[in-house]
């Protein structure tokens, strides 16, 4: 028999993403954080627009977040030949509270 370890990302509930390790699930549930902050960021703008909108805008800025940090440092877009390097510390200490380990034999 053997047995594996999977890792949950939950969120309100939900099964969001099962990853083989944990540091993909954390660096998964951190985009998830910073999406959620981009989301609330801008429902709170005043700009017009419903959440679902809000909640994929945020979501696309927190995939995007080197080159939202690029363009920021630069306010430049970052050239297209070359790529923008992904911090790699901070995947690393996300909160592992909301990551469970499930066993499935």
């Amino acid at each position: 028999m053997a047995v594996e370890t999977k890792f949950v990302v939950v969120r309100k509930g939900e099964e969001k993403m099962t990853f083989a390790s944990k540091k993909e699930a954390d660096a998964y549930d951190k985009l998830l954080d910073m999406a959620d902050a981009f989301t609330d960021w801008l429902l709170q703008s005043g700009m017009q627009m419903d959440e679902t909108q809000a909640e994929n805008l945020g979501l696309y800025l927190a995939e995007q977040k080197e080159t939202v940090q690029h363009i920021l440092r630069t306010s430049k877009l970052p050239d297209l030949n070359t790529p923008v390097a992904a911090d790699k510390t901070e995947s690393d200490a996300a909160d592992s509270k909301k990551i469970k380990a499930v066993k499935a034999a």
